[in-house]
């Protein structure tokens, strides 16, 4: 793991004391601490977001090393008794039934804790927000990253969409929030990134993030658009010129309350000023548009962007020009091309026969339409196209939002996806897999589990692949927002979270 300078670890600059006085004071500063560290009983690495308590209901969470810092007047210099627990992850009971156990506690000393994974992929760090390696700056410990306590000063980011582009990776978020105010950032903060064969870090250990900034060095605002509320993005897509060129583009909303988009379009980068400038507004009862995140893909000699909600039932050709046209959008669908969704109009031939084609100017059909259409008896059950299933039960999973990319070590089309009315209210992270990316994407496999808690919209980073695919990043928006829990996870509620899945590990066999 690479680390910065200790110095640079507290953030602390002493004029004309030299390397023996900084030097102290990081001894003094760490050892008024008892360092817990929690690691995968497996692979020994720090697992961060694991909750410690005492007896008497003190919250600690380890940091992104998977590090607690702890220093309680009246409890140094005896035994204390934590309570240990993380989502996806199990400590062993003792003979009364605790997950915990007591540890002699004193200023400048340690203990290591092993827990089980019970997740099918492993938590590797926090990725934003504030305090990600909080603890380790505390009892000096080295960090990877650059700006270990707080980037941007962004303390809490929605959702994420990404692309490579100008040979660096490009990072987009929603809402962000700031230590100044309740209220940050509407209007779609951004960042750079290195690639790991250029110069970034191994994703394995962490991204170093440069942040686009204010004046003030708050995470400035790429895509601030007329009208009042929110602007989204997603869809972000780069695309080439006949000449050549780079450009990148990204499907914009403008939301009021509660929730509900009244604009759409199609924004640009503009490199030199670094923000997105509107290209062309979309019009907002028509069905095609972009979504979610998109891959290219060529078939019968064409190349097309493929859009993932998290289906790939939306397409564009692969060009600028089509990218920009409205009409240009074909989605996969058996409902009628013209029709719209408040309608659900079915097309079937003369036999009856449902008819499931990419059409233009047709609705995007969704698992609740579906389930709406069987209901109804208008759609029979062998008709459907959503038959998602459990591979360890053979319950139905219904797929709410994720990416899908083409994966070189197992030479197919990979999922990973949410899922809707699961274990936890989004909150359950799956795994699937297809030959082709219409599928049949019929069985998935859990992979990461939540206790009342939302991981929502996670996008895999293929980018980050390492021997050949056969090791996948994807990280998600962990929240209690929609999870009916009040109880907020401090410095890691509203943030993202990197996970690493092995496509090796035998628990992923969907036959």
């Amino acid at each position: 793991m690479r680390s910065i300078p200790r110095v640079a670890v507290l953030g602390v600059l002493l004029i004309g004391t030299g390397v023996a006085g900084w030097q102290a004071r990081v001894d003094a500063q760490a050892g008024k601490y008892f360092r817990i560290t929690v690691v995968d009983e497996a692979t020994g690495r720090g697992v961060p977001l694991v909750e410690l308590k005492t007896v008497n209901n003190v919250l600690y969470y380890t940091d992104s090393n998977g590090i607690v810092a702890f220093h309680e007047p009246g409890l140094m210099d005896r035994r204390v008794f934590f309570h240990v627990k993380s989502h996806g992850y199990e400590y062993p009971k003792d003979g009364f039934g605790y997950r915990g156990k007591a540890l002699a506690v004193k200023a400048g000393g340690s203990a290591v804790l092993k827990i089980k994974r019970l997740n099918i992929a492993e938590r590797l760090y926090r990725q934003t927000g504030g305090g990600i390696y909080r603890d380790s700056l505390l009892v000096g410990a080295p960090v990877p990253t650059k700006a270990p306590a707080l980037n941007g000063q962004v303390l809490g980011q929605d959702s994420v969409v990404n692309a490579v582009y100008g040979g660096k990776i490009h990072w987009f978020w929603g809402d962000t929030n700031r230590p100044g105010y309740p209220l940050g950032n509407f209007h779609v903060p951004g960042a750079t990134s290195e690639l790991p064969a250029k110069g970034g870090l191994n994703p394995d250990v962490g991204v170093n993030l440069a942040y686009f900034l204010k004046e003030d060095g708050f995470a400035k605002e790429t895509a601030r658009l007329p009208g009042r509320g929110p602007t989204w993005i997603n869809g972000l897509t780069v695309l080439r010129d006949p000449d050549g060129r780079e450009r990148m583009f990204a499907h914009y909303v403008k939301i009021k309350p509660p929730l509900t988009t009244y604009e759409r379009g199609i924004v640009e980068f503009r490199d030199e000023k670094q923000i997105f400038e509107q290209v062309v507004e979309f019009a907002l009862a028509a069905p095609g548009h972009p979504h979610g995140h998109s891959f290219e893909h060529t078939i019968d000699g064409r190349n097309y962007v493929y859009f993932t909600a998290p289906y790939p039932h939306t397409r564009v050709p692969a060009n600028p020009r089509s990218f920009l046209r409205q009409e240009s959008y074909e989605t996969y669908t058996c409902l009628k091309a013209g029709s719209r969704r408040e309608e659900l109009r079915l097309d079937r031939d003369a036999d009856g026969k449902l008819v499931y084609a990419w059409k233009k100017n047709a609705p995007l059909l969704t698992a609740r339409d579906q389930d709406r259409l069987i209901k109804s008896g208008r759609m029979k059950p062998e008709e459907a196209l959503f038959r998602m299933t459990d591979a360890a039960t053979g319950q139905r999973v219904i797929a709410h939002r994720g990416s899908v990319y083409w994966n070189a070590y197992r030479q197919r089309w990979v999922m990973i996806f949410c899922e809707t009315g699961g274990a936890s209210m989004l909150g359950e992270i799956w795994y699937s897999e297809a030959e082709k990316p219409l599928g049949p994407w019929t069985k998935a496999r859990k992979i990461v589990t939540h206790d009342r808690y939302s991981f929502y919209n996670p996008k895999q980073h293929p980018m980050f692949d390492q021997e050949g695919g056969r090791t996948i990043y994807f990280e998600g928006t962990y929240t209690h927002t929609f999870s009916g829990n009040p109880d907020q996870t401090p410095r890691y509620d509203y943030n993202q979270i990197m996970y690493r899945l092995d496509l090796t590990d035998e628990r992923l066999r969907l036959e």
